[in-house]
């Protein structure tokens, strides 16, 4: 009992407790109200928005404990497996991917781990790759429709393929790069922020460099991500860490911050468009916070190379149902039968197995 009365424990009984009053709120609610001609039944609404709310617990006890943002399980998922609208999806990515950026931004801030300098710089090209792609999706959404449909889920099944493969095999990351020169003009900005390393005992006096190219490479980032809705936690740390040579801790540090105040502007066009519905953006935001939390948790607990495995599995069955469903909306084959999607997903579910607990050959960054 003293253990719930103190944080995270407090805060997360509280909103455990806030989310099951609320279902059962409008689980009591819809029971009494009428459903118009042709509209869902508002028990089903209930049951969708619970369905969401377990989603996004789900895919923020794998994403916490992965290093990435919920956005990349999110929008693949979403829209790979639901008939969603794709425009819904994507802007309730970003702003699922806003929001985890906003909640992490205090502590890192607190600890000046995160550089709120860098974040601020590299905001400039996020901001703007991020609002140009967020009108790029709106444009193609507006002029190419179900074509359109169909080469963006094709074009995001081949990003999230790559993705995974990434986290195979590449990703060399570099904990503390040295730094030998540094051009004038990243001097010029006055970049680095000392902070103090506890694993070190000491304070870090890093240095930056190659300011410009990390300026465009964010801009590059953010573009993908307005456009797809995925967030780019998974692209900005290893960008600002191999070309910046920004020490990684501080890189995923300030990667937080800067997704919070970056997808702000993204999500701009989507908000203006009309497709974010608050209805459904609430429980994607509640499962995030919740399932951050005990993620957070379960990091500790568990292997991260586990949980590293369980994520490219994911990844590979969305890039599966990405492509494949693209391929359908451009009448290029029929629908997949479920059994085929049931059969796939049980080999990945077997490669997974046998990779965690060792049976498969070990590979180069799976570390």
């Amino acid at each position: 009992m003293n253990r719930l009365s103190k944080s995270p424990w407090l805060e997360l009984s509280v909103m455990l407790a806030v989310v099951t009053m609320s279902y059962l709120a409008l689980l009591l609610i819809s029971r009494g109200a009428a459903t118009p001609p042709g509209g869902m039944p508002a028990t089903s609404i209930v049951g969708l928005l619970f369905g969401c709310f377990l989603l996004s617990f789900a895919i923020a006890i794998i994403a916490v404990p992965a290093g990435i943002g919920g956005g990349v399980l999110f929008t693949p998922l979403m829209l790979a497996f639901t008939p969603v609208d794709s425009l819904i999806i994507r802007a309730t990515g970003l702003i699922v991917a806003t929001f985890s950026g906003l909640v992490s931004t205090g502590p890192f801030m607190k600890s000046r781990v995160g550089n709120l300098k860098l974040s601020i710089y590299c905001c400039c090209g996020y901001g703007i790759g991020g609002f140009l792609g967020a009108q790029g999706a709106l444009w193609v959404a507006d002029r190419m429709g179900v074509t359109g449909e169909g080469l963006i889920r094709i074009a995001l099944g081949g990003i999230i393929l790559a993705i995974a493969i990434y986290f195979i095999w590449g990703g060399v990351k570099r904990e503390w790069p040295e730094v030998k020169e540094v051009d004038r003009f990243t001097q010029w900005l006055g970049l680095p922020q000392p902070y103090y390393e506890q694993s070190l005992g000491k304070v870090v006096d890093y240095r930056v460099t190659r300011a410009r190219w990390g300026l465009l490479a964010v801009c590059g980032v953010g573009l993908i991500s307005g456009f797809f809705g995925l967030g780019a936690g998974w692209a900005i740390v290893p960008t600002i860490n191999l070309i910046m040579d920004v020490p990684l801790k501080v890189a995923a540090a300030s990667s937080g911050i800067l997704r919070g105040m970056g997808d702000c502007i993204t999500v701009w066009p989507y908000l203006l468009a009309g497709a974010i519905i608050p209805l459904f953006v609430a429980p994607w935001l509640v499962g995030q916070v919740i399932g951050g939390m005990i993620g957070a948790h379960v990091l500790i607990r568990v292997r991260a190379k586990s949980i590293r495995y369980v994520l490219i599995g994911i990844m590979f069955f969305s890039s599966f149902g990405l492509v494949t469903r693209g391929l359908v909306s451009l009448g290029y084959i029929s629908a997949v039968p479920g059994a085929v999607q049931v059969a796939v997903l049980l080999i990945i579910m077997v490669v997974v197995a046998l990779a965690i607990t060792g049976k498969l050959p070990q590979l180069r960054g799976g570390r």
